[in-house]
């Protein structure tokens, strides 16, 4: 079974709900994360048009990735049925991206946000609005207790939802890295969503300071569902 297939089957594992900053939230196998009680859905570094963006660089990549990563968002939207959806930035993978669209992944991202409140967060790739695709954009935007933000905030920030880094983790001494919500209980660092995004794992520089560690957990993305373990039982590897 290749990656793609293996991410559509976990439309049909258990979200894991806990509580953060004092808000219940679903972390759904997706990639997705889902507010119950203000019906909105979040996703994070969807990176459109990422091949397209390659191609004008002279580099080659299949230019089939936006088509697959609408794919798999149709049906985390069809799973929960948001009113409202927040795109955490680098929902385009460049400038040029929302512009150039093929016809065909345009309809189908308009067919993805019609009848729903959109909101679309600046990334570093995409720090102004997407040209021609409608929807808000906004630097940073609150949703309850919660606060959605591209990257994440130094230091510590309750209640803070940010993209950005990509995070993975491994288990020490065994298995494949794994995409993964990062969360202590007062933030979380969502997963990248798009179907040609890496990884950068939780215990890498880049995270420190951001969690507190005795209660920091990735809650990583398996096969049959979410789980969460404490930084103190994943490898650097």
């Amino acid at each position: 079974m290749n990656a793609l297939a293996r991410r559509r089957r976990h439309v049909e594992c258990e979200a894991l709900e806990i509580s953060l900053a004092g808000e219940r939230v679903a972390c759904d196998p997706s990639g997705v994360l889902y507010l119950p009680a203000e019906d909105c859905l979040i996703v994070s570094d969807l990176h459109l048009e990422k091949g397209a963006a390659f191609a004008r660089r002279g580099m080659f990549l299949p230019p089939y990735d936006t088509a697959a990563t609408l794919s798999l968002l149709a049906l985390a939207l069809d799973r929960w049925r948001p009113a409202r959806v927040v795109c955490l930035g680098d929902s385009f993978h460049d400038r040029k991206g929302a512009a150039l669209m093929p016809a065909g992944e345009r309809e189908a991202l308009a067919s993805l946000m019609r009848g729903r409140d959109w909101i679309w967060i600046a990334g570093n790739h995409d720090p102004e609005p997407p040209v021609g695709i409608g929807g808000e954009t906004h630097g940073e935007i609150s949703v309850g207790a919660l606060a959605f933000r591209h990257e994440p905030s130094a230091g510590p920030r309750r209640g803070e939802v940010s993209g950005h880094l990509h995070p993975v983790a491994r288990l020490a001494g065994r298995g494949s890295r794994r995409a993964c919500f990062a969360t202590d209980g007062d933030r979380m660092i969502l997963p990248s969503f798009g179907v040609t995004t890496g990884g950068l794992n939780v215990l890498d520089r880049a995270f420190h300071g951001l969690f507190d560690m005795p209660r920091a957990l990735a809650c990583m993305i398996g096969h049959a569902g979410i789980y969460p373990v404490r930084f103190g039982a994943l490898s650097a590897g």
